[in-house]
Order: structure tokens, then sequence, then C-alpha cells
């Protein structure tokens, strides 16, 4: 199994999340400082609450009682 640490995940999910918005603010032809703003806050708070949310231990796979899927 490949390990991906918590900075990578959480550059990939910034980018992802800052590449969606600025689509999004382009599609009527225009990008206003209020669609530059919204872009940058979900690329930091993609990065930030991402990085912070720990990855899964490896012997998670298992269903174990009390501990959910």
């Amino acid at each position: 199994m490949i390990k991906i640490s918590n900075a990578a995940k959480a550059v990939v999910a910034a980018l992802a999340a800052g590449a969606a918005t600025v689509a999004t603010a382009v599609q009527d032809g225009t990008f206003t400082a209020g669609e530059g703003v919204t872009a940058v806050l979900a690329l930091l708070g993609a990065l930030g609450i991402t990085y912070a949310v720990p990855n899964r231990p490896a012997d998670a796979d298992r269903v174990t009682p009390g501990r959910g899927i």
C-alpha cells in the first residue's frame, strides 16, 4: 500500500478546490475581486482542513465492532 503524507494530500485537495472555484468563476467571461477572494478562501480552507484531518490507520480496513466502517 502506498502511504501518502498529510502535506501531499492537503496540496492536492487545495489545488482541486482552487481549480474548481476558478473554473466556475470564469464561466461568465469575467473574474471579479469577489470571485478571487472566494477562490483563495476555498484553496486555503481545503488546504487547512485536509491537512488537519489525519490519515486512516492501515489496520482500519477491517470492520471492528464499535469502530464503524
